[in-house]
């Protein structure tokens, strides 16, 4: 009797298993599916030494994982901030909508906002299409720009159109949020709520994020927070034109149509920013597509290599990460498996497993440490919202960064050349997950590396202390304007 159910439980659990497809990409060794493991270890290897700006990095070949690595403290569980390869996720409901018969490519803007409309609408703005929208080509010149407590759609068409829409690109996030709104306006769903039943649970996508505007809109442009695996999901569900498993999630001409040409955006062969942009894709070299996001997160998909390539990173040169893809990735796929090299095998896996950012080397102790252990300096006014700043040795003999802001302390554990983990605030930005790491890198200077891992940003903290005055001089890897902040001086008079 006891076998008897055992085997009549296996046979339930086959049929279950086979009925709902695994909610993790199946993983296969790169040679079995004609990529030389070689050729992807020159990648991670030149990508290392060049750049040390990638986060993560997967590489699927014919349905199967072969290669997959996250520099340290960035991790496979972590989401990640994903920018403008947003866009791409907003295509992709928008492309459900009008599936579902709630609007259309040729749907006016201003339909769906009534109320927003200015009191004399231009006839270049009555013209918008969402079609436009989704194309870049809003004939705007310049990007509306949003405030803390406006209607954004207001914003937006109060905002001039100088060209005909459709005659004219130019990259506008703005645009996209408006996409994300008509979304809302017509499924009654966020972006986010709308795409959970149709895209992200089928591909088991986990817990998405996506933050929301001041009228609780899905930002559609940016914002959305995803696994390096979910990307890889999200590009595969696309090379297989919309299908995962038996099911068709996005119409197959919709993907068809969002990945093609649909406007030029210039005309130099040897750019991949000027190949043609589609509905919220880029265009790509080599007869390829993607979505990006600032920073270089990538979404690459490769029809005739039949792979997908997902990556994260905080790096100010998005075509260099390109460009190694394009060199050595490309080139290394074929058309039929390869023979088996397993030593080659063997280094690429051991590589990936031991990625790791930097930590900050220096010494581990300075002769000042008594005499600033504890000490609160006050700063001067900033618009970075630090209020005081701190250095405290540990009994483990790493030290603590002790931040005030909001009239509240934040404390950040910073190990001896190594990353700890933890969750803090940091002057303005918010509570998130943060691993540091801290040297003495001369004399009365402590150098802190703060990585806020669900993001691109690192910021390096460097602590010049002098009597009872403490320098503070604070840089970020990236960045949308100036990458070191201004100086603070602090007091502990």
């Amino acid at each position: 009797m006891t076998t008897t159910l055992s085997v009549l439980f296996a046979l339930v659990c086959a049929i279950t298993t086979a009925a709902e497809p695994s909610k993790s990409l199946p993983r296969s060794k790169p040679e079995a599916q004609g990529v030389s493991s070689t050729a992807i270890l020159d990648f991670v290897k030149t990508a290392d030494r060049e750049s040390e700006s990638l986060h993560s990095f997967m590489l699927v070949r014919h349905g199967q994982v072969v290669a997959e690595g996250w520099w340290t403290p960035y991790n496979p569980d972590s989401r990640h901030e994903l920018y403008s390869l947003s866009k791409s996720f907003t295509s992709t409901a928008v492309g459900l909508a009008i599936a579902e018969g709630k609007l259309s490519l040729d749907d006016q803007v201003s339909k769906f906002f009534p109320d927003d409309m200015p009191a004399e609408p231009s006839s270049q703005l009555k013209a918008m299409r969402v079609r436009d929208l989704l194309t870049m080509s809003t004939g705007h010149t310049s990007e509306p720009k949003f405030g803390r407590t406006d209607a954004w759609t207001k914003t937006f068409l109060g905002h001039i159109v100088t060209h005909k829409p459709g005659t004219f690109f130019m990259y506008n996030t703005p645009a996209t949020y408006m996409l994300s709104a008509i979304v809302q306006t017509q499924t009654g769903s966020s972006t986010l709520e709308f795409l959970k039943p149709r895209l992200f649970e089928p591909l088991g996508i986990a817990d998405p994020t996506w933050g929301t505007s001041p009228q609780e809109i899905s930002l559609g442009g940016y914002g959305l927070n995803v696994r390096t695996e979910d990307i890889a999901k999200f590009g595969q569900l696309y090379l297989q034109r919309g299908k995962w498993g038996e099911k068709q999630l996005v119409p197959a001409n919709w993907i068809d149509l969002a990945t093609s040409r649909q406007v030029s955006n210039g005309s130099n062969p040897a750019s991949d920013w000027e190949q043609g942009y589609g509905y919220q894709f880029w265009r790509c070299r080599h007869g390829n597509y993607r979505g990006d996001g600032a920073f270089g997160q990538y979404c690459i998909v490769l029809p005739k290599q039949d792979a997908v390539i997902a990556i994260t990173s905080g790096t100010k040169d998005m075509a260099a990460i390109l460009n190694l893809v394009w060199d050595k990735l490309l080139p290394s796929i074929q058309e039929q498996a390869l023979e088996p090299n397993p030593v080659a095998q063997q280094q690429l896996e051991e590589t990936l497993a031991k990625l790791t950012l930097p930590a900050q080397t220096g010494e581990t102790n300075s002769s000042i440490v008594s005499s600033i252990d504890k000490k609160r300096f006050n700063l001067p006014t900033n618009d970075r919202d630090l209020e005081g700043i701190s250095l405290e040795r540990s009994s483990d003999g790493n030290f603590v960064l002790v931040t005030q802001s909001g009239g509240s302390d934040h404390r950040i554990v910073c190990g001896n050349g190594a990353w700890i983990k933890g969750k803090s605030s940091f002057g303005s930005f918010p509570e998130q997950a943060i691993a540091a790491c801290g040297a003495w890198t001369s004399e009365g200077e402590y150098t802190a590396r703060l990585c806020l891992y669900e993001t691109p940003f690192c910021l390096t903290t460097r602590l010049q202390f002098k009597g009872d005055e403490v320098l503070v001089n604070i840089e970020s890897n990236v960045g949308f304007g100036p990458s070191k902040w201004p100086e603070l001086v602090g007091s502990a008079k």
